[in-house]
């Protein structure tokens, strides 16, 4: 059963009896709670092991915030689309040859044309409209199950056409900002109100906003290379920190791979061999808010291609079991990025749900996915 595990007052983390959570995901949320004004910590059902400190979970402190928890992703998100592409017209071969084709990065004539205004001169703009590498991807998707049609009307879905998903942040920017700031600050923090404070929190919201247009640049270039169209059903991050008032005290909300319950519909995806799931959550100080970001990691990126490769080529991992497709011209990534290495999709919602917090609306089934073609760092 979903349940919360309150391991203290400043700790707790939601799972069930189906769904392994790692000891040292465990042990990196003690480590988060004994930050200095550190008030509570809650671990996701995708809960997993990050660089020092967990991903899946969401942290709420008093008094100062911690860049190092936010990450070096700011921004990163889900970004959903509606196209015109009618699901019984798709032509798999034809859709594969022409997304292969796409460049990672986009040509400067396509960024001149297309950029805002506001980001014309942007130091970083040359990454725009690029998905990076790690476990970014964007995905063709067809609505496989429907749990509440009204929902679904509201929200503007078409059943009868596929959706379109963008999993991307801040590219480099957001790299540069914790560097920066790590250089300066190691791990200590920052002082709320303090100048250094303002200052991180004015460069973090660009790359709030650089992540969002990135996610629309992506969408527009893969819509424009299979000569489709569509428009944005919803965008929410899952990497940020904010204020926010948590069980009447004015604090700072950190988000790390945990998408927020006050958005209205968000989606949690699968692997790029599993369902993705439109919820609508239900809002809880609970879970501080917060809802899981994707099935999780079960194995170690550096583990994978040593448990894979005996048994499938790269080839063979660009078909999966739903009958999808996968574009990824990196070896080491496809490996790394492989359905195995995930947690499922459902034991993740199916926990969520045991726990009140979201209700689900449909199931979203993988069509066609794309990754990096190789060799670029996210």
């Amino acid at each position: 059963m979903g349940i919360y595990h309150n391991v203290s007052d400043a700790i707790a983390y939601i799972a069930s009896d189906d769904l392994w959570i790692e000891g040292s995901a465990i042990q990196q949320l003690h480590t988060t709670a004994n930050l200095p004004g550190m008030r509570r910590v809650v671990g996701m059902p995708d809960l997993h092991p990050g660089r020092g400190y967990p991903i899946g979970a969401a942290f709420f402190s008093l008094g100062r915030f911690y860049p190092a928890l936010v990450g070096n992703d700011i921004g990163c998100g889900m970004a959903l689309w509606q196209t015109d592409i009618l699901t019984r017209k798709y032509n798999a071969d034809k859709f594969e040859k022409r997304l292969a084709e796409l460049d990672d990065s986009a040509e400067e004539a396509w960024l001149e044309e297309h950029l805002p205004e506001g980001l014309i001169q942007h130091p970083w703009r040359s990454a725009l409209g690029s998905i990076g590498g790690g476990n970014h991807f964007a995905e063709l998707q067809q609505v496989d199950q429907v749990f509440n049609t009204e929902r679904i009307n509201f929200a503007g879905l078409d059943t009868q056409h596929l959706l379109l998903l963008a999993h991307s942040g801040s590219r480099g920017l957001g790299q540069s900002i914790l560097q920066h700031h790590i250089a300066s600050f190691s791990h200590n923090g920052l002082e709320e109100g303090s100048d250094d404070a303002m200052r991180y929190l004015t460069e973090h919201n660009d790359a709030l906003a650089f992540a969002r247009v990135n996610r629309q640049l992506i969408a527009s270039r893969i819509l424009q290379q299979v000569r489709a169209t569509g428009h944005s059903v919803l965008d929410v991050a899952h990497n940020f920190v904010e204020s926010c008032c948590i069980g009447g005290q004015q604090g700072w909300l950190h988000r790390k791979g945990a998408t927020p319950d006050t958005c209205g519909l968000v989606i949690i995806p699968g692997s790029r061999g599993d369902y993705s799931w439109l919820v609508q959550p239900v809002p809880s100080e609970a879970s501080l808010c917060s809802l899981a970001h994707g099935a999780g990691r079960k194995w170690m990126r550096t583990e994978c291609k040593g448990r894979l490769s005996g048994k499938f080529s790269p080839q063979q991992l660009s078909r999966t079991e739903l009958g999808s497709r996968v574009i990824c011209r990196d070896k080491q990534l496809i490996y790394e990025e492989a359905p195995q290495a995930y947690k499922s999709a459902e034991s993740v919602i199916n926990c969520l749900v045991q726990a009140g917090l979201v209700e689900p609306v449909a199931r979203l089934r993988p069509v066609l996915t794309l990754k990096t073609r190789g060799g670029k760092s996210a």
